[in-house]
């Protein structure tokens, strides 16, 4: 897939929006060869298994201006850095264990001018700030993820999805989700995007 497809599915991106998403393949090429961030057989999918996947979001939900977001367990910047692109309005804070990974973040959003993002070496349980939003890429089980960022959910309201966790997640998840089963919304990413490699998987959205 290349970064076209990623305008048809959505067709309001300005010029400038369109620029950074175009960027993003260079620079991550560039970045990998020096740090591997994204698995050497994957960076040729670079828009379709990681900028597109972490659009879904955007999909699912369209943040307000002003909202803040955590992106946990970001790894290279994945979904901050493309939500970021898509909500330059919105303030993103990317964090990870993992400092080289966060370089690599931090000068990818450098580079393409991004001056809604933050990233910072740091674990979920150092975290003290509150988001409206807590937004991540299967970096952990659903129950495991609630305990450490609960803490870190905003009191006060923007959006007209009340403030949560998003996560993207594939493969069955019954057991996992059981403890949320009455207020968990699952929406499956084929509804959004028309490749089979989104199959098996979906937004999770559980308000906290």
């Amino acid at each position: 897939m290349d970064k076209l497809n990623i305008f048809s599915y959505f067709p309001m991106l300005s010029a400038r929006q369109k620029e950074q998403f175009e960027a993003l393949d260079a620079l991550y090429r560039d970045w990998n060869s020096k740090i591997n961030v994204i698995s050497r057989k994957d960076i040729d999918n670079l828009y379709l298994h990681h900028v597109l996947h972490s659009l879904a979001i955007a999909k699912y939900t369209s943040f307000k201006p002003g909202t803040r977001i955590l992106d946990i367990g970001t790894g290279g910047g994945f979904p901050g850095i493309p939500l970021a692109i898509m909500f330059p309005d919105c303030q993103f804070r990317l964090i990870d264990s993992i400092g080289k990974k966060i370089k690599v973040a931090t000068e990818v959003a450098q580079s393409i001018g991004l001056t809604n993002v933050e990233a910072f070496h740091r674990r979920g349980e150092e975290e003290k700030d509150r988001f409206d939003f807590i937004v991540s890429r299967a970096v952990m089980p659903l129950p495991d993820l609630v305990k450490i960022v609960r803490k870190n959910i905003s009191k006060s309201q923007h959006n007209a999805l009340p403030n949560g966790i998003i996560v993207l997640k594939g493969g069955n998840l019954d057991e996992e989700l059981r403890p949320f089963s009455k207020i968990v919304e699952q929406a499956p990413i084929t509804s959004y995007f028309d490749d089979e490699w989104f199959a098996d998987k979906k937004v999770i959205y559980l308000p906290l």
